[in-house]
């Protein structure tokens, strides 16, 4: 087994410590970070250099600030090389076609041993797969097999800006992926340049950006427009 980069998003205290005691000491893993929700994870990765990232995310679902979905999401935008691997207790069936369409490699449950993770890891990274538990598998089967010929899962159309942005900033940010720059948007908007360059710092931070080009990235990704 090569070496490989991974990093953990988990809110809850008891479920990190689980998961680090199956990961500690494993010779060929590397625990690049820990992070307690999405919005956390993305900070640490905007922190990392290229060569330093994660190549396995191991994401939570259900979690305050940011949940696992919606940062799956936004990186898989920013990090198209990156692997997000849901960790699930899988009490809701919405949520297993919604991380794969976020993005998501594969689905595991919680209480899986460290073999288990071992080999996701190994299937991802080797041959591209996408590593599933076999109880999420077969639910998953079961699921779509109740689906008559009529049904399609749900369409990725038009999907609402994040509400951590006011709704300034969403007006801003709309300028922004239009291709305007500040004094543009100042002058089509009444607000002196400062106050544009205020609110697109705010923009970058909360969506954990860098660039209007990755502002756009964003919109065009999540169809935010």
């Amino acid at each position: 087994m090569e070496n490989y980069r991974i990093a953990l998003t988990e809110d809850n205290v008891v479920n990190r410590n689980s998961f680090l005691q199956k990961v500690d000491g494993t010779a060929n893993l590397s625990l690049v970070f820990i992070a307690e929700n999405g919005s956390r994870c993305l900070e640490a990765l905007a922190k990392l250099h290229h060569d330093k990232l994660p190549q396995v995310v191991f994401m939570d679902i259900e979690m305050p600030v940011m949940d696992g979905i919606q940062a799956i999401r936004m990186a898989k935008a920013l990090y198209p090389h990156i692997h997000f691997l849901v960790l699930t207790v899988f009490d809701d069936d919405e949520k297993v076609f919604e991380a794969i369409r976020a993005g998501a490699s594969g689905y595991l449950l919680k209480q899986e041993p460290l073999a288990t993770i071992v080999d996701a890891i190994t299937y991802v990274m080797q041959y591209g797969g996408a590593p599933m538990s076999p109880a999420i598998a077969r639910k998953t089967l079961r699921l779509l097999s109740q689906m008559t010929v009529g049904d399609q899962l749900p369409a990725s159309g038009r999907q609402e800006m994040p509400p951590l942005l006011t709704e300034r900033e969403k007006e801003v940010l709309r300028h922004l992926v239009n291709g305007w720059d500040a004094k543009r948007i100042g002058l089509a908007l009444g607000i002196s340049y400062l106050t544009i360059r205020k609110h697109m710092d705010n923009i970058y931070h909360k969506l954990h950006i860098n660039s209007q080009a990755q502002a756009i990235s964003l919109a065009h990704k999540h169809k935010w427009l």
